[in-house]
């Protein structure tokens, strides 16, 4: 069984029969009363953001969590189609399961974690940067360079990113899973 002591960033754990990310947590010390630890969670099986906080020590119920790599196939009704890359077996997952679901390109390697306890999909997640052609972008104005203006452009997955004004359709550039945002120009 772990501890408070064992909180980390990124831990999952069941409290109330729900599971929880950990995405923040501290401890609060006075003088007077025990040490409290605190935690931000978000949710994982339901999109609810709590804050908890345990007494120092008590007992927490982490879950045991792989994260497999998968490749995104495609689209469809019933959902996001993705592949196992080791046995070849293919999950069908719900948007609301999907991080940035329209960064995602057919072939794009993925990361599904899945509860080791159940073995059912919890989530998917994007590699930290991934490459992306720029089809649609107005045409920066000369002499607008002063500043760091952006605009936006569409990508091949259909989603809109904000770039510099240097940036035509045609070219390939980096974006950063987390945020959305354009990282870098990449070199075909």
């Amino acid at each position: 069984m772990a501890t408070t002591a064992d909180m980390r960033t990124g831990l999952i754990i069941k409290l109330d029969g729900s599971l929880y990310s950990v995405v923040e947590f501290g401890q609060n010390k006075t003088a007077r009363a025990a040490a409290k630890v605190w935690a931000k969670l978000k949710g994982v099986d339901n999109s609810r953001t709590i804050e908890h906080t345990w007494n120092s020590g008590d007992t927490i119920h982490p879950v045991r969590v792989e994260r497999r790599p998968y490749q995104f196939l495609y689209k469809d009704d019933t959902g996001f189609n993705f592949m196992d890359n080791e046995t070849f077996e293919q999950i069908t997952l719900g948007e609301n399961m999907i991080e940035r679901p329209e960064l995602y390109k057919d072939g794009q390697e993925v990361f599904v974690m899945v509860n080791t306890e159940s073995d059912l999909p919890m989530s998917v997640e994007l590699p930290p940067n991934i490459v992306l052609e720029v089809t649609y972008s107005e045409p920066g104005v000369k002499g607008d360079t002063a500043t760091r203006t952006l605009k936006p452009a569409t990508v091949e997955t259909g989603a809109t990113v904000m770039v510099p004004l240097f940036v035509d359709a045609g070219e390939l550039i980096k974006i950063d899973t987390k945020t959305g945002a354009y990282v870098e120009r990449v070199k075909a």
